[in-house]
């Protein structure tokens, strides 16, 4: 067995041998960990090429519930490592694997409290590791990913993660430091306006929490700087946007029930056609309602049009509404074009499938379901252009 790799990683402090061998095409990972002295003596399997996803949003903003429907597309339930830490953030099943980015906070609750910074602070995480750690699994190479305990609020013991056919990294900071942006083969950010992370977080809090009125807003407000700062700028380097307003069918709302859901699409990203409502590039409004889709007060809007977003050309698809029977969303998915669905009535089946989830009677749902969609076609894409590339290399 001969060493073939030897490198370093400023971020780690630390040194890592790669040793191969051809017959079992097996590697072994030597890593020091300076805050213990300890090594670590890791079984690596060499595979394809990683495909990583980038999904950023704010706390509370729906990342959990977008990842489930993710990863029901791909097929099998992702659970927590098995035999591994009970409060692991790491979800994984057959084809993915999803990392939440929390895990390289490099400050626990109570060194963030000392230093007064808070977790959306650059300054409380290691983007270092960050990008190291992401890039050896997308190359293939298994890593030991530290782990943020939400419970205690302290770093635990680091887990093994093999690297999947695909990586989705979730959280705060996917698109903040470029070095890990330039990673990411697709990325998503999930825009909640002000108005509507105010009624979801007081619906959430003081209805399932005790929390009062006032200890809500001081929350929101004390987050805000470091949100506008760090999270909100990565929105303009998103393929896609899932962006959730307040409705504009019912006048002065302010419970944030009904609500206006934008899917912004990024024109000219490799392996990624924009869905489009009738006519490809034209500028469309339409209100479904009647004998095909039943509505209730206050109904339901579909608009899109060709827009200019952050000096990148997009398509914009809306929807202003929410549905009564999930079963009729086939009307709307007739009318819907580059859905990339395996077969007729794919986006209302897996609608039914997780009727259950938030967002399934609105935009938020139904625009979620189309992006994993979407990702499970760029990924075969990207693994099908790869395949015929080693084919024509051979020849």
């Amino acid at each position: 067995m001969a060493v073939s790799t030897i490198y370093s990683t400023q971020a780690l402090n630390s040194t890592h041998f790669l040793t191969s061998s051809s017959s079992s095409k097996q590697v072994f990972l030597y890593r020091r960990q300076p805050q213990t002295n300890r090594r670590f003596n890791t079984l690596i399997t060499c595979a394809q090429e990683t495909i990583v996803i980038g999904l950023a949003a704010d706390s509370g903003c729906g990342k959990s519930t977008f990842m489930r429907r993710l990863t029901s597309v791909f097929g099998g339930a992702a659970k927590p490592p098995k035999g591994g830490n009970p409060d692991s953030n790491t979800l994984i099943s057959d084809t993915t694997t999803v990392i939440c980015l929390d895990d390289y906070h490099s400050l626990d609750r109570y060194g963030r409290k000392e230093q007064k910074v808070t977790a959306l602070d650059p300054r409380a995480n290691d983007f270092d590791l960050m990008y190291e750690q992401v890039k050896a699994l997308k190359s293939g190479v298994a890593v030991e990913k530290p782990i943020y305990n939400h419970v205690t609020g302290l770093l635990d013991p680091p887990e093994l993660i093999q690297p999947p056919k695909i990586l989705v990294i979730e959280g705060l900071h996917p698109m903040f430091d470029e070095r890990v942006r330039d990673l990411l083969d697709f990325s998503i950010y999930l825009d909640i306006s002000n108005e509507v992370k105010f009624a979801w977080k007081i619906q959430r809090d003081m209805a399932e929490r005790g929390h009062s009125l006032e200890s809500i807003k001081a929350s929101i407000e004390a987050r805000k700087p470091d949100f506008d700062a760090f999270i909100d700028p990565q929105k303009q380097y998103a393929d896609a946007v899932i962006e959730v307003l307040p409705t504009t069918l019912i006048p002065d709302d302010n419970e944030g029930k009904v609500l206006r859901v934008r899917l912004i699409m990024k024109e000219g990203v490799k392996y990624f056609s924009p869905v489009y409502l009738f006519d490809e590039g034209s500028t469309i409004s339409w209100i479904p309602c009647g004998r095909k889709l039943t509505c209730s007060y206050p109904g339901i809007k579909f608009n899109y049009e060709p827009d200019s977003y952050f000096d990148h050309e997009v398509s914009v698809l809306e929807m202003d509404g929410q549905f009564d029977r999930l079963d009729e969303l086939i009307y709307v998915e007739s009318h819907l074009s580059n859905l990339s669905t395996k077969f007729y009535g794919e986006v209302t089946q897996q609608m039914l499938k997780h009727a259950d989830f938030p967002g399934s009677n609105n935009g938020t749902g139904l625009f979620q379901t189309i992006v994993g969609l979407k990702i499970r076609d760029l990924y075969e894409q990207l693994i099908a252009n790869k395949a015929t590339a080693r084919a024509e290399a051979k020849a």
